[in-house]
């Protein structure tokens, strides 16, 4: 079954007389990442094309997918809605070519991390001529033949809206998070869950407590994976790899890898900055199977995407640099499993600081990765 995107409207700002006729358009957004010999470069892209051939109507729809309100589409929605025709990894494939190019040298390794995809369906009508529904300006083309309605397919299904329970599945409290959550929390019996599907599943969770008021939680997959065509198992094993400035100690040999990647969407430097600090950074506190007592930041990263940054994240630090070429191409990442982990961070004026591992992340950046 191919995957359900969530499908969306522009607003029409048209006389109700002509009927809507509204053209579909992929939207990507998403942190387009790529290891290169001299390094990781990244890059967030928001962009959108055509989902329908046409030299009638615009190539994309600009930046009014994110600077005009967007309405779900639903099954009572009034119009003619085209059907499109072209496929998405098509439309994917061009932006991350054009992406590729700008690069300098070869490209080791390629990876989209929190990329979501939906399909925009901007209005137009037909008085005499096209009409861009949104402006009710006549749309300027270059085809030299009258636009037709009829050479297009119509759309039989405009979809629905599922629905999730938000009681828990344990307990039958009611699930409380944030709006933008993909996991939801009860407090009542200390549990966590997401959706999938019409379903909830639970999650393995964890917190580091800290003690003090100003605190946040921010949460973080920790993932246990089998790493073919590299030696690195355990901590000690990280040590040689990633060049750390420690000697290895026997009790390094018996402590499991484990990598760290961010539940939470943020500006793709920072989050392969933060993903590496945690992995690197080697948090010595226990870990506890309850809530946290301080407020945390909501996950919006889904573990499915923190897995697809892996072997980037790996890229960034192993060293010497100059050996990446030769063993990257070789190397398969497979996810054993993972936990979401609760990382206590005390506010500071402009900052949320990782006291033990001495890191800060900015609360600016944070209050708008909410955008991503």
């Amino acid at each position: 079954m191919a995957p359900r995107h969530f499908r969306y409207l522009l607003p029409a700002d048209s006389p109700a007389d002509p009927e809507l006729i509204y053209f579909p358009y992929w939207r990507f957004k998403g942190m387009l990442f790529s290891s290169l010999p001299g390094g990781v470069r990244t890059k967030f892209i928001d962009v959108s094309r055509q989902a329908v051939r046409s030299r009638h109507i615009p190539l994309s729809v600009g930046l009014r997918s994110q600077a005009l309100k967007l309405k779900f589409l639903t099954s009572d929605a009034q119009g003619r809605f085209i059907a499109p025709d072209v496929p998405l990894a098509d439309m994917v494939g061009i932006f991350e070519d054009q992406f590729c190019k700008s690069l300098p040298g070869p490209i080791l390794h390629h990876a989209h991390v929190g990329e979501s995809t939906s399909m925009i369906y901007a209005p137009f009508c037909v008085r005499g001529r096209l009409f861009d529904a949104i402006l009710n300006t006549p749309v300027r083309s270059n085809a030299r033949e009258a636009f037709d309605p009829e050479q297009f397919e119509t759309e039989t299904d405009t979809g629905s809206i599922l629905f999730v329970s938000t009681l828990c599945p344990h307990c039958g409290w009611d699930l409380d998070d944030a709006r933008d959550s993909l996991v939801l929390h009860c407090k009542n019996c200390s549990s966590a869950w997401y959706p999938v599907g019409r379903k909830l599943k639970p999650v393995k969770f964890a917190v580091i407590e800290e003690t003090g008021d100003r605190t946040l939680y921010l949460p973080f997959w920790r993932i246990r994976a089998d790493i073919s065509g590299l030696d690195l198992n355990t901590y000690a094993d990280l040590i040689r790899v990633a060049n750390l400035p420690a000697v290895p100690q026997p009790e390094d040999t018996n402590e499991p890898f484990r990598f760290w990647m961010p539940a939470f969407k943020v500006r793709p430097r920072v989050l392969m900055r933060l993903a590496e600090n945690m992995t690197l950074g080697r948090l010595q506190a226990d870990l506890k199977q309850a809530l946290p007592a301080h407020p945390f930041h909501p996950v919006t990263l889904p573990v499915t995407e923190a897995l697809e940054g892996l072997k980037i994240l790996l890229a960034a630090f192993l060293k010497p640099r100059h050996r990446i070429a030769e063993v990257l191409p070789d190397v398969e990442v497979n996810a054993r499993g993972f936990t979401l982990v609760y990382v206590p961070f005390r506010e500071g004026h402009h900052d949320y600081v990782q006291a033990e591992l001495q890191f800060a992340v900015n609360k600016n950046m944070l209050s708008l990765s909410k955008h991503l």
